[in-house]
């Protein structure tokens, strides 16, 4: 899809209608860039995956964790996340455990990206197969905020789609071992 749209990337219609958390975390004229992958792995264990990006951002190591690589197992810990803890650039305002987590950009990182949102959850299908979901929320206002959406929706559909590919091939690894959340 080099020529397309980066507002989706694997969301079903339903999906990109449905409302999400971050939704309601910005004020004044925004775009949404819905990001979405089925895993065929228990939704608990999906989630606990999903948790790990409190720990790296499982994208590309070499540019946005500093060379260092994410983990390949599951960080003690990680799945207890709260409101107020940091994920990524985001600030957590709200999470539902098992579920979902959705933030707003803090004060370091919006000086980067300007204001951003994201709400990521996970839906079973069935006990064995769940979907992986992001919605990213950004201000598009004027020029510069046309321009920051323009940008902003491409770069993250290449990082996002690695991050999701990734946490996928993690989830499935340990539900094929037996390897419980």
């Amino acid at each position: 899809m080099p020529f397309g749209s980066p507002a989706n990337w694997g969301a079903t219609p339903e999906e990109r209608r449905r409302a999400q958390p971050a939704d309601t975390l910005l004020d004044g004229p925004v775009a949404h860039f819905d990001r979405a992958i089925t895993v065929h792995a228990p939704a608990a264990l999906a989630y606990r995956w999903l948790c790990q990006i409190s720990v790296a951002p499982y994208s590309y190591d070499l540019l946005d964790n500093w060379g260092r690589r994410s983990p390949s197992t599951l960080t003690p810990g990680a799945g207890e996340l709260a409101p107020g803890d940091k994920l990524i650039v985001f600030e957590l305002t709200e999470v539902e455990p098992g579920h979902q987590l959705t933030g707003r950009t803090f004060a370091e990182s919006e000086k980067v990206f300007g204001q951003v949102a994201a709400t990521y959850s996970v839906e079973p299908i069935d006990e064995r197969s769940c979907r992986m979901l992001c919605r990213i929320i950004v201000t598009s206002k004027g020029f510069r905020g046309r321009l920051k959406e323009f940008l902003l929706g491409w770069g993250d559909l290449v990082m996002m789609r690695k991050q999701l590919l990734t946490l996928k091939k993690y989830a499935e690894r340990d539900a094929r071992l037996g390897h419980v959340s």
